[in-house]
C-alpha cells in the first residue's frame, strides 16, 4: 500500500516563500507522475503542478513563474517551491501520484498553506 505524506505548510505573509515536500512510502513503479493540487475554502480542487518520471513539468497558469515542482526519484519525493506567495494561494495542498500502467492513483491527506495579506 502506497502512502503519501506532505509537509512544509504553514502561515506566511504575502510575498514570502514556502517549500512543500511529499514523500511516498511503499512500492511505486518508476514511470509515475507526481503532482500537487490545492483546494481553497468553497472552491474546487485544482491542479497546481505535475512532474513526470522524466521531469517534464506542467503548471497552472496562476502559478507559472512563481512555483517550481521537482522530484527526487531515489527518495520517492516530490517538492513544490512556492515563491512570491499571494493570499489567493491559500488552501490545502495535496500530493498525488499516478501509476498509469497500473491504473492507480494515490493522494496524501494535505498540508495547509495560509498566506496573509
Amino acid at each position: 500500500q502506497v502512502q503519501l505524506v506532505e509537509s512544509g505548510g504553514g502561515l506566511v505573509q504575502a510575498g514570502g516563500s514556502l517549500r512543500l515536500s511529499c514523500v511516498a512510502s511503499g512500492t511505486l513503479v518508476i514511470t509515475n507522475t507526481m503532482g500537487w493540487y490545492r483546494q481553497a475554502p468553497g472552491n474546487q480542487r485544482e491542479l497546481v503542478a505535475t512532474i513526470t518520471s522524466g521531469s517534464t513539468t506542467n503548471y497552472a497558469d496562476s502559478v507559472k513563474g512563481r512555483f517550481t515542482i521537482s522530484r527526487d526519484n531515489a527518495k520517492n519525493t516530490v517538492y513544490l517551491q512556492m515563491n512570491s506567495l499571494k493570499p489567493d494561494d491559500t488552501g490545502v495542498y495535496y500530493c498525488k501520484v499516478v501509476e498509469r500502467r497500473l491504473g492507480m492513483d494515490y493522494w496524501g491527506k494535505g498540508t495547509l498553506v495560509t498566506v496573509s495579506s
